[in-house]
């Protein structure tokens, strides 16, 4: 049997431009979209739930480990790419920023960490996560950026072209033996 994993996107968040994006918790309509979401995964018989320890992260996989009675573990290692330096930019902007990002991996292109300094640190914690619970199906609630970098390394397509597809919340679902993207649904 091959072994899948279940990566989510946190949903939706309540923008707060004076304050940095790790900080910011969801927005009403983003808990609306969590719960559609948890719905959702209740076919997936999901056993264990980690997630960053931002709080939007954290409060989807609450929200989404309810139907399940599990209780998220916050896993160090799967919070975002570190730009909490970088002030509040327009969509195509930070769009511009996270395009070069993707396409220049060794260079700092913003933020506080390169592309694969974050990968490196987010496939860690994944690989450890996988590694120490062997018979558990698992569900990791992060972010954009750091999903689509391990998603894009995994499967040998581009960082870029999978975080344009990721909607706010969302989930992939891997298989780890075969490397392949089995599903990607957004939930709006």
């Amino acid at each position: 049997m091959n072994r899948q994993l279940t990566l989510v996107r946190h949903s939706l968040p309540e923008i707060e431009k004076d304050r940095p994006a790790h900080e910011w918790r969801l927005s009403e309509e983003g808990k609306a979209r969590a719960r559609r979401l948890a719905d959702v995964l209740k076919s997936h018989d999901i056993d264990l739930i980690a997630t960053s320890h931002e709080p939007k992260a954290l409060e989807t996989a609450q929200i989404l480990a309810a139907p399940f009675g599990l209780k998220p573990q916050m896993i160090a290692g799967l919070y975002e790419h570190k730009r909490g330096n970088m002030p509040y930019l327009s969509k195509p902007d930070f769009e511009a920023m996270v395009r070069g990002f993707f396409e220049k991996p060794d260079n700092l292109m913003f933020g506080e960490e390169t592309a694969e300094q974050a990968h490196e640190r987010f496939s860690g914690a994944v690989h450890s996560i996988l590694s120490d619970n062997k018979n558990s199906k698992i569900a990791i609630v992060a972010h954009g950026t750091v999903i689509s970098l391990f998603v894009s390394w995994l499967i040998g397509k581009s960082g870029f072209k999978i975080w344009s597809k990721l909607g706010l919340p969302c989930f992939l679902v891997l298989d780890m033996q075969s490397k392949e993207l089995i599903a990607l649904q957004n939930i709006s």
